[in-house]
């Protein structure tokens, strides 16, 4: 046995909570946390040209004009920092994992957290790149790179893939030269994007995506440029608006038209936005379509009974004064069997597991299901494995 040696306090509050609460006896699955930037030089090597050298140009003092930017302090002026190396005495696989990523999964197992979806952040505004063409390049790439030289170097790590929704016939490549490889648990769009969902070209890639047992994620972000949002003189503004804005637009596009009715068995997940948008948006749309429901003819029941079968990622769990409220949202979208835990680790409002663990109102099956036996059984995770137990559970490690 060989004891961890700890050098510095990073998350040892975190770490301390998980021993106490037990978060390391039961699986506990992260569905959303961000390595900052996507490694273009790494990628460069595993597209074609003429991307590979836009790839490279991009990372000598052009990255701007190559991955679309959005504006504001994500760091809270720098306070907010990753840890950029394991300390310790195990470092699992960390020779091989990249410099990204394995302190990124240290961190995470410090929680308590068993599986990590992760995903770059950079990559949330790339919808809105205007060439098409790039966007595929470089969701090929990414998916490349994940899928050959991260992956499978760790079985605690997943993703979903990028998909590059201006091309929907990339998106089916995508879908059916990646979707089995070993980590890929599902696929994503980021819903800050100008192309509508509800379009026919996207049939054949929902069928697709159906047929694979793997849900589709909307992972939304703040994107401060939106034209209504300029008028916000703070990134607190934007911030706070702009995750549920995005999702909303996306979740309505689907529900109204009818993608559930086609493709009853595609599992939807919209990420990154909390939980209180929910009651606001299931009633809004049950009351317009209640006055106006010939605009919608394919739909066979209420807007929010769709809404109610769709998951949700939980942070930024939002504060309210009163708990009983938030136990009102939480029964609304009957949080039990549809939500699932995320952390957004690392930025500067990511969640513990904590967060879900407190809440008064849950009793323990509700707990260890939110925070990970949902999403094993959507991301078909069968026989799951307790890797944080294995590195921090009790501080030491069999060698």
């Amino acid at each position: 046995m060989k004891r961890l040696n700890f050098q510095d306090n990073f998350l040892d509050h975190a770490h301390q909570q998980a021993k106490k609460k037990g978060f390391y006896d039961f699986p506990i699955f992260d569905a959303d946390c961000h390595h900052f930037s996507t490694p273009l030089l790494e990628i460069a090597e595993l597209v074609e040209e003429p991307w590979r050298q836009r790839l490279i140009a991009g990372t000598q003092g052009a990255k701007m004009t190559t991955l679309p930017a959005d504006l504001g302090d994500r760091t809270l002026g720098g306070r907010t920092k990753v840890k950029q190396h394991f300390h310790g005495g195990h470092k699992p696989n960390s020779e091989r994992l990249h410099k990204d990523i394995y302190p990124l999964l240290e961190s995470s197992q410090k929680m308590g957290i068993d599986y990590s979806i992760v995903f770059p952040t950079d990559l949330l505004t790339l919808g809105l790149h205007p060439d098409p063409l790039f966007e595929v390049a470089l969701a090929y790439g990414y998916a490349r790179w994940m899928t050959e030289k991260i992956l499978p170097q760790d079985d605690s790590l997943v993703t979903m893939l990028y998909l590059p929704f201006s091309d929907p016939e990339a998106c089916v490549r995508i879908v059916k030269e990646f979707g089995n490889k070993k980590g890929v648990v599902g696929f994503m769009v980021t819903s800050v994007r100008n192309q509508p969902v509800y379009h026919n070209s996207y049939m054949p890639l929902y069928k697709e995506i159906e047929e694979s047992g793997k849900p589709l994620g909307f992972h939304t972000v703040s994107y401060w440029l939106e034209t209504p949002f300029k008028q916000f003189n703070n990134f607190m503004s934007a911030h706070a608006l702009g995750f549920p804005f995005f999702n909303m637009i996306q979740l309505t596009n689907i529900v109204i038209n009818g993608i559930p009715e086609r493709f009853p068995d595609l599992k939807f997940v919209f990420i990154e936005a909390g939980v209180t948008w929910l009651p606001f948006i299931m009633s809004r749309l049950d009351s317009d379509y209640m006055m106006r429901s010939s605009e919608a003819p394919s739909l066979t029941k209420k807007p929010s009974e769709y809404i109610k079968n769709f998951y949700f990622t939980s942070q930024p769990l939002e504060y309210l004064e009163k708990p009983e409220h938030m136990a009102m949202v939480f029964d609304m979208i009957d949080a039990e069997n549809q939500l699932l835990y995320a952390s957004d680790y690392p930025h500067q409002d990511f969640d513990t597991p904590s967060s879900l663990y407190d809440l008064p109102f849950l009793d323990n099956k509700a707990k260890k299901k939110i925070l990970g036996e949902n999403a094993l059984k959507l991301f078909n995770i069968d026989n799951p494995s307790l890797h944080s137990r294995r590195i921090f559970g009790d501080q030491t490690v069999k060698l």
